[in-house]
């Protein structure tokens, strides 16, 4: 496969988006909890749905590497669990999306949205949980304290995002 130039700059684009949520804080939203949910996650996710897989695997990449150079919590200092399930949101995200849309293509960005978050989540708890770091308990405890609010977010944005940008561009939905 070719990497094209626009895949190239709209990835760019994109990951910039993701790195500007993560350095100004933006993209962390505080619970009641004492732990932030996450919305850095919506650039690949955007990025897989309107542009392909090889964009959300990109964006995802700076993502997790943006994770991985400025940890936020101690977990994410490794690789495998700050990059590798980053690597993974797009391409599940676009495939979900790719099934779906045959059906709805409104339904299909908002679980696109959903899938890609919870992907973002369960791999990312199941990383930190594969390396002894955190009892599966506490992973299924964060992951539906975190995870269900995330992705609830993530459909909606995704949604209204997704649909905006394919009028916008004069495509079907």
């Amino acid at each position: 496969m070719r990497i094209k130039t626009r895949d190239l700059v709209i990835s760019g684009v994109l990951g910039g988006i993701s790195l500007f949520l993560g350095q100004t804080g933006l993209g962390f939203i505080p619970l009641p909890t004492g732990i932030n949910a996450t919305i850095m996650h919506l650039p690949v996710i955007l990025g897989a749905v309107l542009e392909g897989p090889l964009v959300g695997t990109l964006v995802g990449f700076i993502f997790g590497f943006f994770s991985w150079l400025q940890p936020r919590s101690p977990f994410f200092a490794d690789p495998t669990i700050s990059i590798l399930p980053r690597l993974f949101i797009g391409v599940v995200s676009y495939y979900v999306f790719i099934l779906v849309r045959r059906f709805s293509g409104h339904f299909a960005f908002g679980l696109a949205g959903v899938i890609g978050s919870l992907t973002n989540t369960v791999l990312v708890l199941g990383m930190i949980v594969f390396h002894g770091d955190l009892p599966i308990e506490g992973a299924v405890s964060v992951g539906l304290i975190n995870g269900i609010p995330e992705a609830i977010v993530a459909g909606i944005i995704v949604y209204f995002i997704g649909i905006g940008v394919q009028k916008a561009r004069g495509g079907k939905i």
